[in-house]
């Protein structure tokens, strides 16, 4: 049995992106190099337990699936950011 139901959205939406990477890093430069002009929130979310690595969540419209999936790749590509969610 199949457990895995699709994602079903209503475009275009507000998409909230969880980026986790290391302390010294920009994250504005780094959202602003990814989303360019595009309107979008960033909101620190937690810390790691040694201070290393830092969370936040990035808001932006999307427009389409594609749209969606495009951005999370970028963000998940950019060298400063280990890991997205």
């Amino acid at each position: 049995m199949d457990n895995l139901q699709e994602l079903k959205l209503t475009y275009p939406c507000h998409w909230e992106y969880k980026a986790i990477l290391e302390t010294q890093h920009d994250i504005k430069e780094i959202v602003k190099s990814v989303l360019n002009e595009r309107e979008h929130s960033i909101k620190k979310s937690q810390n790691s337990k040694k201070g290393k690595y830092v969370s936040y969540t990035i808001k932006t419209l999307v427009h389409n699936d594609d749209d969606r999936k495009s951005v999370f790749e970028e963000l998940k590509q950019h060298q400063s950011i280990k890991f997205v969610l």
